[in-house]
């Protein structure tokens, strides 16, 4: 049996043209005297065409200077015409963040190709039909990487639907050993108070109402700022449900201290 060639590695493209405005990589395939030709990495089939007055700022007196044939380059769709099948593109319009943000965002979905190739063997599945997954993860979740980012964050079942329960389990356990899960941190502060000759002791009570709600994944510090405010730590997986948790202990707390004779409000903070 013939040995596999070591540039035949699962690939996932888009079909269909880019959107005007995108950001997307290419690599370049000629350099004339008017423009460079770059050839769409992320699109099947698709070539775009960089005019030399988009290249770099200011004057151009050799476009080779700038570009050569087999370079990388992060382009900015300036018009796409499907019925011509012209994509115009502009490399100037990208700013230097830009560039490394969507470098970047290249290897790593380079990296979930060759996950998704692991994933695939450990089920017995091919490249042809991996490909097909790979196109239907790219409608859902618009990157190969960003549906492993959320079966690290969320489990396999978010994927199952489309790739199978099998798969899905590969891709999680995949993901889970290669994604850390970064935690977003919400702060606040409760203005506490309490003129009950035990009021202290009613503050405390209210407070342990955090810990009476909070869900298991959402880690939470109570810190003594110093009277009457109380300072409380948030830690979850994703902005949203964090928030929806944090209101929850809030709301919790405020209503226990009112029903204990006490007044509160809560102040938040930037994280």
């Amino acid at each position: 049996m013939a040995k596999e060639k070591s540039d035949d590695k699962l690939v996932i493209k888009r079909s269909g043209y880019p959107s005007r405005g995108e950001l997307v990589i290419g690599t370049v395939t000629r350099v004339l005297d008017f423009g460079a030709f770059i050839s769409l990495d992320e699109y099947e089939n698709k070539e775009g065409l960089v005019h030399i007055s988009e290249i770099a700022p200011g004057w151009i007196k050799d476009i080779r200077d700038y570009v050569k044939k087999g370079q990388k380059v992060v382009c900015k769709v300036l018009d796409v015409n499907p019925k011509r099948g012209h994509i115009d593109l502009s490399i100037k319009d990208v700013n230097e963040r830009q560039r490394r943000e969507k470098m970047q965002q290249w290897k790593s979905e380079q990296r979930a190709f060759k996950w998704l190739e692991i994933a695939g063997e450990k089920v017995g599945l091919g490249k042809k039909d991996l490909l097909g997954v790979g196109k239907k993860l790219l409608k859902d979740f618009e990157t190969i990487y960003g549906a492993f980012e959320e079966a690290a964050f969320e489990g396999y079942e978010i994927l199952s639907k489309i790739t199978g329960e099998e798969l899905a389990k590969a891709i999680e356990e995949i993901a889970k050993e290669n994604i850390k899960v970064q935690k977003v941190k919400l702060r606040g502060y409760f203005e506490l108070m309490s003129n009950a000759s035990d009021g202290v002791e009613r503050i405390k009570q209210a407070l342990m109402e955090i810990y009476k709600v909070k869900p298991k994944e959402v880690d939470v510090r109570v810190e003594y700022v110093g009277a009457p405010r109380y300072r409380i730590i948030l830690e979850g997986e994703d902005y949203k449900s964090a928030e929806k948790v944090l209101k929850k202990l809030t709301d919790s707390v405020l209503k226990k201290i009112k029903k204990l004779g006490g007044e509160g409000n809560f102040v938040r903070e930037a994280a």
